[in-house]
Protein backbone atom coordinates (compact mmCIF):
# COMPACT_ATOMS: atom_id res chain seq x y z
CA UNK A 1 0.00 0.00 0.00
CA UNK A 2 1.39 3.20 -1.01
CA UNK A 3 0.74 7.03 0.45
CA UNK A 4 1.95 8.76 3.59
CA UNK A 5 0.19 5.98 5.26
CA UNK A 6 2.72 3.53 4.87
CA UNK A 7 6.39 5.31 5.31
CA UNK A 8 8.12 2.31 4.22
CA UNK A 9 7.53 2.97 0.65
CA UNK A 10 8.56 4.56 -2.19
CA UNK A 11 5.46 5.42 -3.83
CA UNK A 12 7.14 6.57 -6.98
CA UNK A 13 10.47 7.61 -8.63
CA UNK A 14 11.42 8.73 -11.88
CA UNK A 15 13.98 10.88 -14.25
CA UNK A 16 12.05 13.51 -15.98
CA UNK A 17 13.75 13.80 -18.97
CA UNK A 18 12.00 17.10 -19.56
CA UNK A 19 13.79 18.89 -16.49
CA UNK A 20 16.62 16.11 -16.48
CA UNK A 21 15.24 16.05 -12.57
CA UNK A 22 14.89 13.27 -10.33
CA UNK A 23 11.22 13.26 -8.95
CA UNK A 24 10.35 11.29 -5.49
CA UNK A 25 6.19 10.86 -5.41
CA UNK A 26 4.39 10.51 -2.33
CA UNK A 27 1.09 10.53 -2.32
CA UNK A 28 -1.92 11.34 0.03
CA UNK A 29 -5.95 11.18 -0.21
CA UNK A 30 -6.99 12.06 2.96
CA UNK A 31 -7.82 15.66 3.43
CA UNK A 32 -5.92 17.87 5.76
CA UNK A 33 -7.82 18.56 9.29
CA UNK A 34 -4.48 18.99 11.71
CA UNK A 35 -4.27 15.74 12.76
CA UNK A 36 -0.73 15.21 14.25
CA UNK A 37 -1.14 11.46 13.31
CA UNK A 38 -1.44 12.50 9.25
CA UNK A 39 1.87 15.45 9.98
CA UNK A 40 4.24 12.67 11.64
CA UNK A 41 3.34 10.45 8.75
CA UNK A 42 4.12 12.98 6.38
CA UNK A 43 7.60 13.69 8.70
CA UNK A 44 7.88 9.96 8.54
CA UNK A 45 7.57 9.69 4.98
CA UNK A 46 9.93 12.68 4.07
CA UNK A 47 12.81 10.92 6.32
CA UNK A 48 12.59 7.86 4.86
CA UNK A 49 13.08 9.42 1.18
CA UNK A 50 15.93 11.74 2.06
CA UNK A 51 17.35 8.85 4.15
CA UNK A 52 17.18 6.91 0.15
CA UNK A 53 18.31 9.56 -1.26
CA UNK A 54 21.47 10.59 1.14
CA UNK A 55 22.43 7.80 2.76
CA UNK A 56 23.80 7.23 -0.83
CA UNK A 57 21.15 3.99 -1.32
CA UNK A 58 19.51 5.89 -4.46
CA UNK A 59 22.80 6.27 -6.44
CA UNK A 60 23.62 2.93 -5.53
CA UNK A 61 20.90 1.64 -7.29
CA UNK A 62 20.59 3.82 -9.72
CA UNK A 63 24.39 5.10 -10.58
CA UNK A 64 23.30 6.82 -14.01
CA UNK A 65 21.78 9.62 -11.72
CA UNK A 66 24.59 10.93 -9.64
CA UNK A 67 24.66 14.38 -9.80
CA UNK A 68 21.19 15.23 -11.05
CA UNK A 69 18.82 17.56 -9.38
CA UNK A 70 16.03 15.65 -6.70
CA UNK A 71 12.37 17.02 -6.79
CA UNK A 72 10.19 15.27 -3.63
CA UNK A 73 6.74 15.70 -4.66
CA UNK A 74 3.53 15.54 -1.88
CA UNK A 75 0.87 14.65 -4.35
CA UNK A 76 -2.72 15.52 -2.45
CA UNK A 77 -6.22 15.54 -3.26
CA UNK A 78 -7.15 18.19 -0.80
CA UNK A 79 -5.31 21.25 -0.19
CA UNK A 80 -2.61 20.90 2.94
CA UNK A 81 -4.54 22.68 6.26
CA UNK A 82 -2.79 25.68 8.43
CA UNK A 83 -0.45 22.96 10.50
CA UNK A 84 0.00 21.01 7.45
CA UNK A 85 1.21 23.95 5.52
CA UNK A 86 3.29 25.07 8.22
CA UNK A 87 5.14 22.00 8.41
CA UNK A 88 5.51 22.21 4.27
CA UNK A 89 7.16 25.46 5.03
CA UNK A 90 9.61 24.56 7.50
CA UNK A 91 10.43 21.40 5.50
CA UNK A 92 11.11 23.21 2.14
CA UNK A 93 13.68 25.49 3.45
CA UNK A 94 15.71 22.47 5.87
CA UNK A 95 15.84 20.18 1.97
CA UNK A 96 17.07 23.80 0.27
CA UNK A 97 20.06 23.00 2.30
CA UNK A 98 20.35 20.02 0.74
CA UNK A 99 19.78 21.01 -2.87
CA UNK A 100 16.35 19.05 -2.87
CA UNK A 101 13.44 20.76 -3.93
CA UNK A 102 9.66 19.83 -1.95
CA UNK A 103 6.62 20.49 -4.11
CA UNK A 104 3.11 20.06 -3.57
CA UNK A 105 0.93 19.18 -6.39
CA UNK A 106 -2.79 18.94 -5.92
CA UNK A 107 -4.07 16.07 -7.99
CA UNK A 108 -7.38 14.46 -8.72
CA UNK A 109 -9.01 12.02 -6.92
CA UNK A 110 -8.51 9.30 -10.43
CA UNK A 111 -4.93 10.58 -10.66
CA UNK A 112 -4.03 8.97 -7.34
CA UNK A 113 -1.00 6.21 -7.00
CA UNK A 114 -1.86 4.67 -10.54
CA UNK A 115 -3.97 1.05 -10.80
CA UNK A 116 -4.19 -1.33 -7.84
CA UNK A 117 -2.68 1.40 -5.51
CA UNK A 118 -5.09 0.96 -2.56
CA UNK A 119 -4.07 4.21 -0.97
CA UNK A 120 -7.52 5.07 -1.05
CA UNK A 121 -8.83 2.12 1.07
Amino acid sequence: MNGLENPGVLDAFAHDTRTDQLVLAMYEKRPWIGEDAQLLQLQEKLNAYLSFILDGEMLEAFPQFEGKPVVIQLRTVHEPDEKGSDLIRRVREQLAFQKITFEVIQITEEEGCGPGCGCAK
